[in-house]
């Protein structure tokens, strides 16, 4: 199957949808690059059911993607101190927060120990872990306190009291 891009003179101009090579039909009406078919191919009814497993299996691709990208962030960490510590280089980090490369089982262990859980917390996506993160934090008498008034912040004021926490946290002032 192919896009029709424009006509050149009186010959047609195509994209493949396979491979995306910009070409004019050729005679046989397959692709220069990758001799697939350009003319739209029918659909067969018994490949209706495949498709159907395929976003399940994406769809859990999709969480471990995000569940390292969210839980790299929640501990701080920049992509090439997480690779650092998995001792691998950033892009491959990188890689697999965009869905361009599955970890291996060996990576998944070096990325659950660098990110401080289990491999069982890692596939799950930590969300029990963060849970009992919240439910630890509100435990805490000064978050307690200030929980009422968070809500009624915006953003800017948000970012701007997360900045003076940083500071203080950073280089702590004098005490007289």
């Amino acid at each position: 199957m192919a896009t029709t891009l424009a006509p050149v003179d009186s010959r047609e101009v195509l994209r493949c949808d396979h491979c995306l090579l910009v070409q004019f039909r050729t005679s046989n009406n397959l692709c220069r690059r990758c001799h697939l078919s350009l003319d739209e191919e029918e659909p067969v009814v018994e490949q209706v059911p495949t498709p159907q497993l395929l976003p399940t299996v994406h769809r859990g691709h999709l969480n471990l993607a995000a569940s390292i990208r969210a839980m790299r962030l929640r501990n701080g960490l920049s992509q090439r101190q997480l690779a650092g510590r998995m001792s691998v280089p950033r892009t491959y980090v990188s890689k697999i927060e965009n869905e361009k490369a599955t970890p291996t089982l060996s990576s998944l262990e070096r990325l659950a120990k660098a990110l401080e859980v289990t491999v069982p917390e890692l596939l799950s996506g930590g969300e029990q872990n963060r849970q009992e993160e919240i439910i630890e934090l509100m435990k805490d008498p000064f978050i307690a306190e200030i929980m009422p008034f968070v809500t009624q912040l915006n953003g800017m004021q948000m970012s701007s009291i997360l900045t003076q926490i940083r500071d203080l946290t950073v280089r702590p002032r004098r005490s007289a």
